[in-house]
């Protein structure tokens, strides 16, 4: 008897710590469905919003911004750095769906005072910026390609983005890059990179502004990132990427002007590869760079 009653006590106990398992998953799962859902609006109105430029929401076919930046986690209320900017393509998606919640970071190239590239995209960017309301609550601090650059403050951001910029980086640019990335992030926080892809097999000088995948995942892990996925939301498989002026002969850019415009208009924008990194939980940029 004694031993029956033992036996029903923990049956007992274990439907009751079963059941209390489950409704926590369950509440969870209910908890990360209403993050998500969240984000996902935040995203969709911003997508939607009158300040974004029309030729912008053009390219919205081709680039996926809600699935991308849901791919990678982003919630309004992150911290996120946007590498390079340049015309504000996705600044016009980020910035008001983090304002008022988030904080967002745009790392651009100085104005130096001089009249070239770098200072003159600044310049441009700032006056995007003052432009509109929607924009007031950007950061920018200073990205120097292939040197040392301070993204955000060390260990502040949950996601760094690169959007298309790893082809002008080049190997050493791309490996400070992700340097400069993992310092800036939190434990547990995320890179996304989005770059236009390389055939394999393909030599890189006969597809010119197209980068190899299984290249930069392992220069991010070399940087000390885990590895955590991919997606083909920005895939094109129209795109076999060996074109007269590499991947500007493809829009928007169409290097080629009017000369089989309606060929290269046809297969659209570059097939693009879409990375997911994280910032293990247990590390921190000075254990890594104990590490080296």
């Amino acid at each position: 008897m004694t031993k029956l009653k033992s036996l029903r006590t923990f049956v007992t106990s274990t439907l009751i710590a079963s059941t209390l398992s489950v409704g926590a998953l369950s509440s969870m799962s209910i908890h990360a469905h209403s993050e998500h859902v969240h984000a996902s609006k935040a995203l969709e109105q911003a997508v939607a919003g009158e300040h974004r430029a029309a030729k912008n929401k053009a390219r919205d076919q081709y680039r996926h911004p809600v699935e991308t930046l849901n791919f990678f986690g982003f919630k309004p209320t992150m911290t996120v750095v946007e590498i390079t900017p340049g015309g504000g393509w996705y600044t016009e998606i980020l910035a008001p769906a983090l304002k008022g919640q988030g904080k967002l970071y745009g790392a651009h190239y100085p104005d130096t005072g001089e009249d070239n590239y770098y200072s003159n995209s600044r310049k441009k960017l700032q006056k995007k910026l003052a432009s509109n309301a929607v924009f007031s609550e950007m950061v920018l601090t200073d990205f120097v390609p292939r040197k040392p650059s301070e993204l955000a403050p060390q260990g502040s951001a949950d996601l760094v983005l690169t959007f298309r910029n790893l082809h002008n980086w080049k190997d050493e640019g791309v490996v400070q890059v992700f340097k400069d990335a993992y310092k800036a992030l939190k434990p547990g926080g995320v890179l996304g990179v989005v770059e236009h892809r390389l055939p394999a097999g393909v030599a890189p000088e006969k597809a010119k502004g197209y980068v190899s995948e299984a290249h930069t995942i392992k220069q991010a892990k070399d940087a000390g990132f885990r590895f955590a996925g991919s997606s083909e939301i920005n895939a094109n498989p129209k795109d076999m990427a060996q074109h007269p002026k590499g991947v500007w002969t493809l829009p928007p850019s169409l290097a080629l002007g009017d000369k089989d415009k309606a060929k290269y208009l046809a297969i659209g924008e570059s097939d693009r590869m879409t990375l997911k990194f994280i910032k293990p939980e247990n590390s921190s940029f000075s254990d890594f760079k104990a590490q080296k």
